[in-house]
């Protein structure tokens, strides 16, 4: 469930555009947002949104991005054809966050999206890329060298998508979030998709990486124990899953974590024996046990669920 919009982004403060506002004392100081208040509005409506924005805004004052509502967007996806025509004017653009949409507007599995291809290759200058949603998304193993944070929020990711994230040479990257999700909600990645990912072959900066909201957390972990990508990583993030006694186990008879600064695995379905063993096995390093879940027993069988699904 994703209740609020962004109030800041980049380490800017979101300031959504209006034709004829006035502008900032310094325009490029701010993350813009760009969003029409009609939820079925028609394509044209955005398109004139950010040709209004192309108008008013001088163009080396965009510096971070976020859209919001483009109109219908359980029905079309959004529209990065007019970011992608903006390249050549906004060479400034280091930051974009497509789909920042709360679930009242839109719950996040129905959010559609196109081919991201394009616009990362339409910035090679591009440092931040957030995304929500994952309906219908899909990506092209691309080479980007500007790219640091990359980060994909859903309720099912692509299978399609993780592998050709883990197919992308990104030598600058250095934080990777993969929202995975549950399979009924789209998220049917296995853990042999995410092996490009775990080999870190393509992201040799990568300090910082989530594997979270994970239906397979527990085959997850298993493999992140031995994989080469976990020897360099600051931040372990396997938060917000359905991580059981059966992965904590498999996560720490593997190669030492000693080495992290934070493991985060809020959002688990850990006993409380297990929860204390983690902990007790990671002196030094900050964990997140939080918010501890119970399974639920249906006609025999216990169902353990991801934090965000529809």
């Amino acid at each position: 469930m994703i209740s609020s919009h962004v109030s800041s982004f980049a380490g800017l403060p979101v300031v959504p555009f209006t034709p004829g506002m006035t502008l900032p004392d310094d325009p490029s100081a701010v993350a813009w947002r760009l969003e029409v208040e009609d939820f079925d509005a028609e394509p044209e409506e955005f398109a004139g949104l950010m040709g209004a924005m192309r108008g008013q805004v001088p163009a080396d004052a965009v510096r971070a991005l976020v859209i919001g509502e483009w109109g219908e967007a359980y029905e079309r996806p959004l529209p990065i054809e007019p970011l992608v025509e903006a390249a050549g004017a906004w060479t400034g653009l280091r930051a974009v966050f497509l789909a920042d949409l709360t679930y009242e507007q839109c719950e996040i599995s129905w959010l559609r999206h196109g081919d991201l291809t394009p616009l990362l290759r339409a910035y090679p200058a591009l440092e931040v890329l957030w995304v929500r949603g994952a309906q219908d998304l899909r990506l092209e193993p691309v080479r980007h060298t500007g790219l640091r944070e990359l980060r994909f929020e859903s309720g099912g990711l692509p299978a399609e998508v993780v592998r050709a994230v883990g197919a992308c040479e990104l030598p600058a990257l250095r934080r990777l979030d993969l929202w995975l999700g549950r399979s009924d909600y789209g998220g049917d990645a296995s853990v042999d998709d995410l092996a490009g990912v775990l080999s870190g072959v393509g992201l040799p900066a990568l300090r910082h990486l989530g594997a979270c909201n994970a239906e397979i957390a527990d085959a997850v972990a298993a493999a992140l124990a031995t994989a080469p990508v976990v020897p360099r990583l600051e931040i372990l993030d396997l938060s917000k899953g359905t991580l059981t006694d059966e992965g904590a186990k498999a996560l720490l008879a593997g190669q030492p974590l000693t080495h992290l600064a934070r493991l985060d695995l809020h959002h688990h379905y850990l006993s409380e024996e297990m929860a204390a063993s983690v902990a007790a096995a990671l002196p030094g390093v900050r964990v997140d046990l939080s918010d501890p879940q119970t399974a639920e027993d249906y006609d025999g069988t216990l169902h353990r669920y991801t934090a965000v699904g529809e």
